[in-house]
């Protein structure tokens, strides 16, 4: 029987024991995107996507304190999910790499309140950033769905550390 505690223990693993475990777990690959004041777009790569309620619509994804974007997203009321779909893995590094216009050479659509809707997704969902929680060193965002579509085909998949195209295998 575990203890009765209302505390959790320590951890009797290392930061990289924990990440070994949890790259176990095959997630897909999205670009979340959204607009700054000045009119220019910031998006980023994310792992951490999962489907929360159907009713009312909403879906969640977290993202590192230490990211320079955190403030962006946390301030605007929008933002788009892009799901990538197999062979887009060039869109994923693009968009995780730092000091570079991740906008480059990418094309989009527009969202209904101006947001880069990336060409080739699987699936995307316009969400209006309904809340906030910070945990550990990430902040988890809720949104809720306002507008979505899917293009049913193939996804990347981010499993073991690597990215996968689940209709060719790795790349």
């Amino acid at each position: 029987m575990p203890p009765d505690s209302s505390r959790a223990m320590a951890p009797q693993f290392d930061n990289a024991h924990f990440r070994r475990a949890l790259s176990q777990f095959a997630t897909g690959v999205t670009v979340i995107t959204t607009r700054l004041e000045d009119g220019s777009f910031v998006g980023l790569t994310a792992s951490s996507f999962n489907s929360l309620s159907l009713q009312p619509p909403l879906v969640l994804w977290s993202l590192s304190n230490a990211a320079s974007s955190l403030p962006v997203f946390t301030d605007n009321s929008h933002y788009v999910i892009n799901v990538l779909s197999a062979g887009q893995n060039a869109l994923a590094e693009q968009f995780a790499r730092r000091g570079i216009d991740r906008f480059a050479g990418v094309e989009y659509t527009l969202s209904r309140t101006g947001l880069p809707i990336l060409k080739g997704v699987s699936a995307w969902f316009e969400c209006h950033n309904r809340s906030r929680y910070p945990e550990g060193d990430h902040v988890i965002f809720v949104g809720e769905v306002e507008e979505c579509e899917a293009y049913p085909q193939p996804g990347l998949v981010f499993h073991g550390g690597r990215l996968f195209d689940t209709d060719a295998g790795p790349i």
